[in-house]
């Protein structure tokens, strides 16, 4: 009897372990569904609780507090929905052909998470999460910046007009407003980033 009751205590560990994954999973999913509906700001723990069918208490003993169940819900949507690789747009030696390669990575994924990051960047802009979100835009702009003939004045009117053509929102008001499509907006951004005059002395 006591080796059989020892025997089974690793299995009810196990299975206890489970559904607190399940139930972890449940509420994660449900704040996400709620982000993308109300917006972080606007979502309660109580919200979450009643969205996912627990308790309150249940929510906290997994997450402490709202930073902790936000942090979990950013990671499982990046996750879910990993930036653009980066390195195939650096392979691209031609800067012009990057610059489209980069572009057409780039809408694809805003138009893949647009529910999600209208709601986001309109509700709750300076997350700290995001952070690592702002920080990749950032380094995409760099890599596109990359070879191009220009220099000095030139060259940050260049980083600036990439920063724009690469920016969620640009992408958001090119596509809704006018009702441009993804192709469209690219042959436009690339027009403006690239096909301008500089700008002469001031």
């Amino acid at each position: 009897m006591v080796y059989r009751d020892y025997m089974a205590r690793p299995y009810h560990l196990k299975r206890r372990a489970e559904r607190q994954d399940q139930t972890r999973q449940k509420i994660v999913e449900a704040a996400l569904a709620l982000h993308q509906t109300k917006g972080p700001t606007a979502t309660t723990m109580a919200d979450v609780a009643e969205r996912a069918k627990v308790g309150r208490v249940t929510v906290y003993r997994h997450f402490p507090d709202e930073v902790a169940l936000v942090r979990a819900c950013s990671g499982q949507f990046f996750g879910r929905h990993p930036l653009p690789d980066l390195e195939p747009w650096q392979s691209v030696p031609d800067a012009r052909e990057r610059l489209r390669r980069g572009l057409r990575d780039t809408y694809a994924y805003h138009r893949a998470t647009e529910a999600m990051m209208a709601r986001i960047l309109a509700d709750a802009p300076d997350l700290p999460v995001l952070a690592p979100y702002y920080a990749y835009w950032r380094r995409a702009a760099d890599v596109l910046a990359a070879d191009w003939p220009v220099t000095g004045r030139h060259k940050t009117l260049l980083r600036a007009a990439l920063a724009l053509a690469l920016d969620f929102h640009t992408w958001r008001t090119l596509t809704q407003a006018p009702g441009l499509t993804d192709k469209q907006a690219i042959e436009l951004m690339e027009r403006l980033t690239c096909d301008c005059p500089p700008l002469g002395p001031r």
